[in-house]
């Protein structure tokens, strides 16, 4: 199993942090997107964890195929 988490470039609104999570637990990103907003008003801490995810889950890699 090589299942990395990584901030997504295709599925994402701010960051691609909630896409990346969503590809690596295999739910769908706006469960994540959600949860977040709801840890933002309830505990307001959502939006200091959403930072830190950006800094700390490296941006997902670009495959570069060379056709010859």
């Amino acid at each position: 199993m090589n299942n990395r988490l990584y901030r997504s470039r295709t599925d994402k609104q701010l960051a691609g942090v909630c896409g990346g999570l969503g590809k690596y637990f295999d739910i769908d990103p706006t469960i994540i997107r959600l949860a977040w907003v709801v840890a933002f008003f309830c505990a307001g801490g959502g939006l200091f964890a959403y930072i830190l995810a950006m800094i700390v889950i490296p941006l997902e890699p670009q495959y570069h195929i060379d056709e010859q």
